[in-house]
């Protein structure tokens, strides 16, 4: 397909944005970089990472955009003492009917917050991620698929609190997107505390449906991406795993582990998703140097080297971007 049609595809198809954008920013202020790749996520189903400190409107922002997209939302506190079942569902006998019913649980919604997900031991995590790859659920002898579309966001508190379970890099994997939630500038937080003392309740409005966004997901698929660019995603991924093919020997000592093919998977789509959130049928480095810090962050493993310099992800990240000829 030409990349001009392409383009007017992409910008009668967008057009929701701005106004879900709009509608969202009635509720939330500010965490405009947030709710733009939960977007992300939703347009190429790609599962959502949050890490953040508790009180930045991570819940708040979720709540208010299944609001603004008319999808069901439910949300999920993760606790030492959390089942599988409690996630998932489980079988009950019907006394009545003398039979086993499944009785579904929180994780059949379109949007779910997964809170605190690091508070829950392994096999409840397992299990949600297992939902989150496979899309369907079983329960009992029956399997049940998930609505469409499906996200799940979860949110961490930062590891070094009491009381958590790091998620192993093989679950983290699974997640599109890892997100740093940081704090409001001292105006945005002038703007919430008046906002939300004001005794008036705010709510968003609908202003897109569920069968719009999978209809601007089949559009974001068509996004063109140039073949110079899909080198570049993946010149920037095999620098990860071989920092001194790419002239980064200095970065050697401090990678234990590159990123998975996925990241590359990854990165392509969610450019793509980038591109379409700006109107645009076609993407640009720019796009992939936006969101490839979300992207890797938590698929490059540093060495205990690294953690002793107080060399962090997002440096080694961004001297790859820096070193990795732009096309």
């Amino acid at each position: 397909m030409d990349v001009r049609v392409i383009n007017d595809l992409v910008q009668k198809q967008s057009a929701f944005v701005d106004k879900l954008t709009a509608e969202v920013g009635k509720v939330i202020v500010g965490q405009k970089p947030m709710i733009e790749r939960i977007l992300i996520g939703l347009l190429t189903g790609g599962h959502v990472l949050l890490e953040g400190v508790p009180g930045l409107a991570k819940t708040l922002t979720v709540k208010t955009l299944a609001d603004a997209l008319q999808m069901r939302f439910s949300r999920v506190q993760f606790t030492p003492d959390l089942l599988p079942a409690d996630i998932v569902g489980t079988v009950i006998y019907n006394q009545a009917r003398s039979e086993f019913i499944s009785k579904k649980g929180p994780i059949f919604a379109n949007l779910v917050l997964a809170d605190e997900i690091n508070r829950a031991p392994a096999k409840v995590q397992s299990a949600l991620l297992e939902a989150m790859q496979e899309r369907q659920v079983t329960i009992g002898d029956t399997t049940h698929p998930l609505p469409s579309p499906f996200l799940v966001m979860a949110t961490q508190n930062p590891i070094e609190q009491e009381g958590t379970y790091a998620l192993p890099e093989a679950q983290l994997d699974r997640f599109m997107l890892m997100i740093k939630v940081g704090y409001p500038s001292k105006e945005d937080e002038r703007a919430i505390m008046d906002r939300m003392t004001s005794g008036v309740r705010l709510s968003a409005e609908p202003v897109a449906t569920p069968e719009e966004i999978a209809e601007a997901r089949s559009v974001v698929g068509q996004v063109y991406i140039d073949e110079k660019i899909r080198d570049y995603i993946v010149a920037l991924v095999h620098a990860t795993r071989e920092p001194k093919a790419h002239g980064l020997g200095a970065m050697a000592d401090f990678i234990a582990f590159g990123a998975s093919p996925r990241a590359s998977i990854y990165l392509n789509l969610a450019a793509r998703a980038h591109a379409f959130l700006r109107h645009r049928g076609y993407v640009t480095p720019e796009d992939i140097k936006a969101i490839g810090v979300d992207v890797l962050r938590h698929r490059v493993i540093l060495t205990y080297e690294a953690e002793a310099d107080e060399v962090t992800t997002e440096t080694v990240i961004r001297k790859l971007f820096e070193h990795v000829e732009v096309p």
